[in-house]
C-alpha cells in the first residue's frame, strides 16, 4: 500500500521571473500538506529563486534536476 500523496506537475517552461515561484506558490497553497508537487521550469534563476522560496516557506525540494535547459523541482508541501 502506497501511502504517498498524489504528485502533481506544474509546466512553467518559458515563464520568466518571478512568475515560476509565484505560479509554484499558488499550486501549493491550494495542496494539502505532504503532497508533492514537480516544477518545471526554464528560466535559469528558477535554480536560485525555487529553492530560496522552498526554504523561506517550510517547503521541502526532494528532488532538483536539470535536462538541457529545463530544470525540474520535486518539491513536499509543508
Amino acid at each position: 500500500m502506497d501511502n504517498r500523496h498524489p504528485e502533481t506537475t506544474l509546466d512553467l517552461s518559458g515563464l520568466l521571473c518571478p512568475l515560476p515561484v509565484l505560479k509554484a506558490r499558488k499550486r501549493l497553497e491550494a495542496m494539502t500538506s505532504g503532497s508533492e508537487l514537480v516544477v518545471l521550469a526554464t528560466d535559469p534563476m528558477a535554480a536560485i529563486d525555487m529553492p530560496h522560496f522552498c526554504n523561506e516557506q517550510g517547503h521541502i525540494i526532494l528532488e532538483q534536476s536539470q535536462n538541457e535547459k529545463t530544470l525540474r523541482f520535486r518539491i513536499k508541501r509543508k
